[in-house]
């Protein structure tokens, strides 16, 4: 796996576990007066893990 694409898949598979850890914990977040609703999070998290296990998949085979 090329350096660039591993550094990629571990970026993107941290992001997508930080929004589980998120949904987990309930975790408030707000971004000036907006809060961010939990279920952005859902997609935050098949978003990155779907691109990172693509890139994945893609470099391995």
């Amino acid at each position: 796996m090329k350096p660039a694409a591993k550094v990629t898949t571990i970026f993107l598979g941290m992001v997508a576990v930080l929004h589980v850890a998120r949904l987990l914990f309930q975790v408030e977040v707000t971004a000036g007066s907006t809060t961010i609703p939990m279920w952005a999070s859902l997609f935050a998290v098949l978003g990155p893990s779907a691109l990172a296990m693509w890139l994945w998949r893609e470099q391995r085979g």
